[in-house]
Protein backbone atom coordinates (compact mmCIF):
# COMPACT_ATOMS: atom_id res chain seq x y z
CA UNK A 1 0.00 0.00 0.00
CA UNK A 2 1.20 3.70 -0.12
CA UNK A 3 3.10 4.78 2.56
CA UNK A 4 1.09 7.43 4.71
CA UNK A 5 4.16 9.51 5.73
CA UNK A 6 4.71 10.64 2.19
CA UNK A 7 0.51 11.15 1.41
CA UNK A 8 -0.66 11.94 4.35
CA UNK A 9 -3.54 10.19 5.94
CA UNK A 10 -4.33 8.92 1.76
CA UNK A 11 -1.41 6.95 2.00
CA UNK A 12 -2.48 4.92 5.26
CA UNK A 13 -2.05 1.51 3.86
CA UNK A 14 0.90 1.28 1.35
CA UNK A 15 0.81 -2.28 2.30
CA UNK A 16 2.62 -2.56 0.27
CA UNK A 17 1.05 -5.13 2.70
CA UNK A 18 -1.59 -5.62 4.44
CA UNK A 19 0.26 -9.25 2.38
CA UNK A 20 3.14 -11.88 1.63
CA UNK A 21 3.35 -14.63 -0.92
CA UNK A 22 6.28 -17.33 -0.80
CA UNK A 23 7.31 -19.86 -4.00
CA UNK A 24 6.59 -23.28 -3.72
CA UNK A 25 7.26 -25.93 -6.07
CA UNK A 26 5.56 -28.23 -4.40
CA UNK A 27 2.13 -28.15 -2.57
CA UNK A 28 1.72 -28.82 0.81
CA UNK A 29 -1.62 -28.63 2.97
CA UNK A 30 -2.01 -24.67 2.64
CA UNK A 31 -2.96 -24.03 6.13
CA UNK A 32 -0.19 -21.49 7.48
CA UNK A 33 -0.80 -24.19 10.55
CA UNK A 34 2.71 -25.93 10.50
CA UNK A 35 5.99 -27.10 8.96
CA UNK A 36 5.99 -28.65 5.37
CA UNK A 37 7.40 -31.86 6.53
CA UNK A 38 10.33 -30.79 4.46
CA UNK A 39 13.95 -29.27 5.17
CA UNK A 40 13.56 -25.27 4.93
CA UNK A 41 15.01 -23.86 2.20
CA UNK A 42 18.27 -22.09 2.37
CA UNK A 43 18.60 -19.96 -0.45
CA UNK A 44 18.60 -17.91 -2.50
CA UNK A 45 16.02 -16.32 -1.75
CA UNK A 46 14.36 -12.78 -3.42
CA UNK A 47 11.58 -10.70 -1.07
CA UNK A 48 8.58 -9.09 -3.22
CA UNK A 49 6.43 -7.31 -2.37
CA UNK A 50 4.47 -3.76 -0.83
CA UNK A 51 5.34 -1.41 2.13
CA UNK A 52 3.66 -4.38 4.57
CA UNK A 53 7.10 -6.51 3.71
CA UNK A 54 9.44 -3.52 3.29
CA UNK A 55 8.94 -1.89 6.32
CA UNK A 56 8.78 1.79 6.03
CA UNK A 57 10.00 4.37 8.81
CA UNK A 58 11.47 1.37 10.46
CA UNK A 59 15.21 1.86 11.17
CA UNK A 60 17.43 0.88 9.59
CA UNK A 61 16.18 2.40 5.96
CA UNK A 62 18.41 0.38 3.48
CA UNK A 63 18.80 -0.37 -0.13
CA UNK A 64 18.26 0.88 -3.52
CA UNK A 65 15.94 3.03 -4.32
CA UNK A 66 15.47 4.75 -1.33
CA UNK A 67 12.04 5.41 -2.68
CA UNK A 68 11.18 1.87 -1.82
CA UNK A 69 11.39 2.36 2.19
CA UNK A 70 12.72 -1.04 2.84
CA UNK A 71 14.13 -1.72 6.70
CA UNK A 72 17.20 -4.06 7.32
CA UNK A 73 14.51 -5.34 10.25
CA UNK A 74 11.50 -6.36 7.89
CA UNK A 75 10.40 -9.69 8.28
CA UNK A 76 12.36 -10.90 4.69
CA UNK A 77 15.53 -9.93 6.46
CA UNK A 78 14.39 -11.82 9.70
CA UNK A 79 13.47 -14.76 7.81
CA UNK A 80 17.10 -14.64 6.21
CA UNK A 81 18.63 -14.32 9.41
CA UNK A 82 17.09 -17.11 10.95
CA UNK A 83 17.47 -19.48 8.02
CA UNK A 84 21.09 -18.55 8.32
CA UNK A 85 21.05 -16.66 4.54
CA UNK A 86 24.27 -15.41 3.88
CA UNK A 87 23.69 -11.69 2.63
CA UNK A 88 24.76 -12.49 -1.51
CA UNK A 89 21.84 -14.83 -1.90
CA UNK A 90 19.09 -12.62 -0.21
CA UNK A 91 17.61 -9.95 -2.51
CA UNK A 92 14.77 -7.85 -1.19
CA UNK A 93 13.15 -6.68 -3.91
CA UNK A 94 9.83 -5.25 -2.10
CA UNK A 95 8.62 -1.25 -2.54
CA UNK A 96 6.39 0.87 -0.80
CA UNK A 97 2.64 1.34 -2.97
CA UNK A 98 3.30 -1.62 -4.79
CA UNK A 99 0.48 -3.46 -6.57
CA UNK A 100 0.72 -6.31 -8.55
CA UNK A 101 1.27 -4.87 -11.83
CA UNK A 102 4.62 -3.81 -10.27
CA UNK A 103 6.04 -7.21 -10.34
CA UNK A 104 6.68 -7.95 -13.80
CA UNK A 105 7.05 -3.79 -14.37
CA UNK A 106 9.32 -1.08 -13.03
CA UNK A 107 7.92 0.96 -10.56
CA UNK A 108 8.33 4.65 -10.02
CA UNK A 109 8.74 6.39 -6.61
CA UNK A 110 9.23 9.73 -5.31
CA UNK A 111 12.83 9.04 -5.08
CA UNK A 112 14.16 6.51 -7.74
CA UNK A 113 12.50 3.80 -9.97
CA UNK A 114 12.44 0.14 -8.71
CA UNK A 115 12.59 -2.53 -11.08
CA UNK A 116 10.44 -5.29 -12.06
CA UNK A 117 10.52 -7.07 -8.95
CA UNK A 118 10.59 -10.39 -10.28
CA UNK A 119 13.55 -9.50 -12.70
CA UNK A 120 15.69 -10.98 -9.11
CA UNK A 121 14.06 -13.81 -9.65
CA UNK A 122 16.33 -16.91 -11.84
CA UNK A 123 16.34 -21.32 -11.85
CA UNK A 124 18.27 -20.92 -8.66
CA UNK A 125 15.94 -19.23 -6.42
CA UNK A 126 15.26 -21.45 -3.73
CA UNK A 127 12.52 -19.05 -1.66
CA UNK A 128 10.06 -15.87 -2.70
CA UNK A 129 8.52 -13.98 -0.59
CA UNK A 130 5.66 -11.56 -1.80
CA UNK A 131 3.23 -9.48 0.28
CA UNK A 132 0.76 -7.83 -1.87
CA UNK A 133 -2.78 -6.85 -2.79
CA UNK A 134 -3.48 -4.12 -0.80
CA UNK A 135 -3.08 -1.54 -3.40
CA UNK A 136 -4.73 -3.48 -5.52
CA UNK A 137 -7.88 -3.46 -3.99
CA UNK A 138 -8.18 0.55 -3.17
CA UNK A 139 -7.78 -0.51 0.80
CA UNK A 140 -5.58 2.85 1.15
CA UNK A 141 -8.46 5.00 0.36
CA UNK A 142 -11.33 3.46 1.63
CA UNK A 143 -9.54 3.42 5.15
CA UNK A 144 -8.60 7.00 4.53
CA UNK A 145 -12.57 8.20 3.63
CA UNK A 146 -13.82 5.99 6.33
CA UNK A 147 -11.31 7.66 9.12
CA UNK A 148 -12.82 11.08 7.96
CA UNK A 149 -16.15 9.62 7.89
CA UNK A 150 -15.52 8.26 11.32
CA UNK A 151 -14.32 11.61 12.67
CA UNK A 152 -17.73 13.26 11.56
CA UNK A 153 -19.72 10.82 12.94
CA UNK A 154 -17.53 10.71 16.60
CA UNK A 155 -17.93 14.75 16.44
CA UNK A 156 -21.77 14.18 15.87
CA UNK A 157 -22.42 11.67 18.17
CA UNK A 158 -21.44 14.03 20.95
CA UNK A 159 -24.19 15.84 19.77
CA UNK A 160 -27.10 13.65 19.21
CA UNK A 161 -28.03 10.09 18.73
CA UNK A 162 -26.83 8.68 15.52
CA UNK A 163 -28.89 5.41 14.51
CA UNK A 164 -25.93 4.98 11.18
CA UNK A 165 -23.62 3.01 13.23
CA UNK A 166 -21.55 2.18 9.62
CA UNK A 167 -22.12 5.57 7.56
CA UNK A 168 -18.19 4.56 5.30
CA UNK A 169 -19.98 0.72 4.86
CA UNK A 170 -22.97 2.01 3.26
CA UNK A 171 -20.89 3.74 0.97
CA UNK A 172 -18.47 1.12 -0.38
CA UNK A 173 -21.22 -1.62 0.05
CA UNK A 174 -22.03 -0.44 -3.91
CA UNK A 175 -18.57 0.36 -5.26
CA UNK A 176 -17.87 -3.14 -5.90
CA UNK A 177 -15.31 -3.67 -3.11
CA UNK A 178 -15.75 -7.35 -3.47
CA UNK A 179 -15.18 -7.09 -7.38
CA UNK A 180 -11.80 -5.63 -6.87
CA UNK A 181 -10.92 -8.17 -4.19
CA UNK A 182 -11.78 -10.67 -7.39
CA UNK A 183 -10.36 -8.83 -9.89
CA UNK A 184 -6.93 -8.58 -8.04
CA UNK A 185 -7.08 -12.32 -7.11
CA UNK A 186 -7.20 -12.84 -11.11
CA UNK A 187 -3.88 -10.94 -11.25
CA UNK A 188 -2.12 -12.14 -8.18
CA UNK A 189 -2.90 -16.16 -10.05
CA UNK A 190 -0.94 -14.82 -13.50
CA UNK A 191 1.55 -13.48 -11.01
CA UNK A 192 2.29 -16.68 -8.96
CA UNK A 193 2.53 -18.55 -12.58
CA UNK A 194 5.44 -16.06 -13.27
CA UNK A 195 7.20 -16.49 -10.60
CA UNK A 196 7.09 -20.43 -11.38
CA UNK A 197 8.04 -19.64 -14.85
CA UNK A 198 10.88 -17.77 -13.45
CA UNK A 199 11.75 -19.72 -10.55
CA UNK A 200 10.67 -23.33 -10.96
CA UNK A 201 12.66 -24.76 -8.01
CA UNK A 202 11.72 -22.04 -5.29
CA UNK A 203 9.14 -22.89 -2.58
CA UNK A 204 5.79 -20.91 -2.63
CA UNK A 205 3.72 -19.22 0.51
CA UNK A 206 1.20 -16.84 0.75
CA UNK A 207 1.22 -14.69 3.48
CA UNK A 208 -2.02 -12.82 4.65
CA UNK A 209 -2.28 -9.54 6.10
CA UNK A 210 -1.84 -9.30 10.35
CA UNK A 211 -4.86 -7.89 11.88
CA UNK A 212 -4.78 -4.16 11.21
CA UNK A 213 -8.55 -3.43 12.86
CA UNK A 214 -9.55 -4.94 16.23
CA UNK A 215 -13.33 -6.78 16.07
CA UNK A 216 -14.16 -4.07 18.69
CA UNK A 217 -14.65 -0.37 17.22
CA UNK A 218 -15.39 0.46 20.53
CA UNK A 219 -11.28 0.51 21.66
CA UNK A 220 -10.12 2.44 18.63
CA UNK A 221 -11.00 6.15 20.14
CA UNK A 222 -8.57 8.55 18.90
CA UNK A 223 -6.06 6.27 17.75
CA UNK A 224 -8.20 5.62 14.75
CA UNK A 225 -11.23 7.48 14.54
CA UNK A 226 -13.87 4.91 13.20
CA UNK A 227 -17.66 4.69 13.23
CA UNK A 228 -18.09 1.21 15.27
CA UNK A 229 -19.57 -0.33 12.23
CA UNK A 230 -16.67 0.86 9.81
CA UNK A 231 -14.21 -1.16 12.10
CA UNK A 232 -16.00 -4.14 11.57
CA UNK A 233 -16.54 -3.47 7.83
CA UNK A 234 -12.95 -2.91 7.14
CA UNK A 235 -12.03 -5.35 9.26
CA UNK A 236 -14.14 -7.97 7.19
CA UNK A 237 -12.70 -6.19 3.97
CA UNK A 238 -9.14 -7.56 5.15
CA UNK A 239 -10.28 -10.97 5.98
CA UNK A 240 -11.92 -11.23 2.66
CA UNK A 241 -8.52 -9.92 1.09
CA UNK A 242 -6.90 -12.57 3.01
CA UNK A 243 -9.38 -15.24 1.92
CA UNK A 244 -8.46 -14.48 -1.42
CA UNK A 245 -4.87 -14.57 -0.92
CA UNK A 246 -5.38 -18.43 0.48
CA UNK A 247 -7.62 -19.44 -2.20
CA UNK A 248 -5.34 -18.40 -5.07
CA UNK A 249 -2.27 -19.42 -3.38
CA UNK A 250 -3.18 -22.91 -2.87
CA UNK A 251 -4.65 -23.16 -6.35
CA UNK A 252 -1.32 -22.00 -7.81
CA UNK A 253 -0.01 -24.86 -5.38
CA UNK A 254 1.49 -22.65 -2.77
CA UNK A 255 0.84 -22.58 0.90
CA UNK A 256 -0.65 -19.58 3.13
CA UNK A 257 0.94 -18.18 5.70
CA UNK A 258 -1.74 -16.67 8.20
CA UNK A 259 -0.31 -13.80 9.93
CA UNK A 260 -3.76 -12.71 11.16
CA UNK A 261 -4.37 -15.15 13.88
CA UNK A 262 -1.13 -14.49 15.56
CA UNK A 263 -1.60 -10.75 15.52
CA UNK A 264 -5.36 -10.78 16.94
CA UNK A 265 -4.85 -8.24 19.95
CA UNK A 266 -1.84 -6.33 18.36
CA UNK A 267 -4.13 -4.20 16.29
CA UNK A 268 -3.27 -0.35 15.85
CA UNK A 269 -6.07 -0.23 18.74
CA UNK A 270 -4.29 -1.90 21.28
CA UNK A 271 -1.99 -0.76 23.92
CA UNK A 272 1.80 0.94 22.47
CA UNK A 273 3.76 -2.21 23.98
CA UNK A 274 1.49 -4.87 22.34
CA UNK A 275 0.65 -3.24 18.87
CA UNK A 276 1.99 -4.84 15.68
CA UNK A 277 0.34 -2.34 14.04
CA UNK A 278 0.85 1.56 14.34
CA UNK A 279 -2.27 4.09 14.70
CA UNK A 280 -2.50 7.65 12.95
CA UNK A 281 -0.05 9.13 15.78
CA UNK A 282 3.13 6.16 16.25
CA UNK A 283 4.50 5.54 19.32
CA UNK A 284 7.11 3.19 17.63
CA UNK A 285 9.35 4.21 14.28
CA UNK A 286 7.09 2.83 11.53
CA UNK A 287 4.46 4.89 9.10
CA UNK A 288 0.95 5.23 9.90
CA UNK A 289 -1.06 2.06 10.06
CA UNK A 290 1.53 -0.03 9.43
CA UNK A 291 3.89 -3.23 11.20
CA UNK A 292 5.92 -1.48 13.22
CA UNK A 293 9.49 -3.81 14.29
CA UNK A 294 7.41 -6.17 16.61
CA UNK A 295 4.87 -6.74 13.62
CA UNK A 296 7.68 -7.49 11.11
CA UNK A 297 9.36 -10.27 13.66
CA UNK A 298 5.76 -11.34 13.87
CA UNK A 299 4.85 -11.87 10.56
CA UNK A 300 8.89 -13.34 10.65
CA UNK A 301 7.93 -16.01 13.17
CA UNK A 302 4.65 -17.24 11.26
CA UNK A 303 6.87 -17.70 7.88
CA UNK A 304 9.40 -19.77 10.11
CA UNK A 305 6.76 -22.05 11.76
CA UNK A 306 5.19 -22.18 8.12
CA UNK A 307 7.92 -23.31 6.62
CA UNK A 308 9.49 -25.45 9.62
CA UNK A 309 12.40 -23.62 10.51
Amino acid sequence: MKLLARTGLAGLLTCGALLAVLGVAQRNDGDGGGGTGVAAPRGPYVALGDSYTSGPKIPDQTGTPAGCARSSRNYPAVVAKELGIKSSEFRDMSCSGAAIPDLTAPQSTEDGTNPAQTSALSTKTRLVTLGIGGNDIGFSSMLTKCVTTGALYKAAANLTDISDKAPCKERYADDGASKKIRTAGGHLSQALQEIKRRAPEARVYVIGYPAILPSDGSTCDRKIPLAPGDVIFLRDQEQQLNAMLRQRAQAAGATYVDTHTPSVGHDACSPAGTRWIEPLQPSSPAAIVHPNERGERGMASAVLRTIGA
